[in-house]
């Protein structure tokens, strides 16, 4: 059974030298060691060279025994620019990721990235990189702009996105409320997982998961809290009318047909998640090359995890396979 990572981020250089070139939400600099600096409202990523030599990553997935990668952009993704810039960066980053794709068979899968600042261009931009490019779904934002993905501006796109059974990995960005976690990076050790948190349980009691039930749903960073909250939110369920008022039963059986990545290196909330929505959920990730991610420690949080070999066969990457078509 190959090994799959579902959960990593590059940034193509290509849309790095857009971004250098402008006009950009994002000012690009560069660090004493020549990498660049993504700086954009709240935040900034330093571009090392697994985010962006293709060549560099292919050897470090040969040395650590990793069979693919499924590729995505990271923040500040191109929702923060104007709609016409947006959509022109969301082109060429999905244009590059198809080049990689096809140049390293095998090696790397993709999904896409929208321009989600304007939701009708991103519905056209999913057909055409599901049709055209044959990506097997795309990658969105926990919020977009403050915008809540549950929200009726975005069901266009899910309604695209329902018609052609796409994968949607959830990934998180400035949450809401930010203003209170700018200090001890607690926007990333915590405000990231309260706003994916946040958006799966918007999707579900907005009715948004009932209504495109074709999608497929993947959470990043095991789902934030969704797992350990999920009972509450039944309760939640159970006592207020207005949250039973679009679905027609308990959030956590919505919540149990998402997926989730292992991008939580610990094996007692990996054991969590499975106990909760069963391994054939659950996709090996390790936000590679993120300071804060690692392909090792996946690997080893993977194979201390208490589970039948069947079911981590399944999570390293049988799962990944079955859900991406390969």
């Amino acid at each position: 059974m190959p090994t799959i990572d579902f959960h990593n981020h590059f940034y193509p250089p290509e849309y790095i030298k857009a971004l250098e070139q402008g006009p950009s939400a994002v000012r690009i600099t560069h660090d004493s060691a020549g990498n660049p600096c993504l700086h954009y409202p709240g935040d900034y990523n330093v571009a090392v060279p697994g985010h962006r030599d293709i060549e560099y990553r292919a050897q470090v997935l040969k040395e650590s025994r990793i069979d693919t990668q499924v590729i995505t952009l990271t923040t500040p993704g191109t929702h923060i620019e104007g709609a016409t810039s947006a959509v022109r960066l969301a082109q060429l980053v999905n244009d590059a990721f198809a080049r990689i794709v096809a140049d390293k068979r095998g090696l790397f899968a993709s999904l896409a990235t929208l321009p989600l600042c304007d939701p009708t261009a991103s519905a056209v931009e999913l057909r055409r990189a599901m049709g055209q490019l044959k990506f097997p779904g795309v990658m969105v934002f926990s919020n977009i702009n403050g915008i809540a993905l549950s929200n009726q501006s975005f069901w266009p796109l899910w309604e695209t996105a329902n018609d052609l059974g796409a994968i949607v990995h959830i990934h998180p960005t400035n949450p809401v409320g930010v203003e209170a976690m700018l200090e001890y990076w607690l926007m990333p050790l915590v405000g990231f997982l309260m706003d994916t948190t946040l958006a799966a349980a918007s999707l579900v009691f907005s009715g948004v998961a009932e209504r495109f039930p074709n999608i497929k749903w993947v959470l990043g960073h095991l789902g934030g809290a969704i797992p350990y909250l999920a009972e509450r939110l039944d309760r939640g369920y159970e006592a207020f009318a207005e949250c039973r008022k679009n679905i027609s039963r308990p959030p956590s059986s919505y919540l149990k047909k998402f997926y989730f990545d292992t991008v939580n290196f610990d094996p007692h909330a990996l054991e969590l998640a499975v106990s909760f929505a069963g391994a054939s959920q659950i996709l090996a990730g390790s936000d590679y090359p993120h300071q804060i991610g690692s392909i090792p420690k996946m690997l080893d949080s993977l194979q201390a995890m208490r589970i039948s070999e069947e079911d981590r066969q399944k999570i390293l990457g049988g799962n990944a396979k079955r859900l991406l078509g390969i």
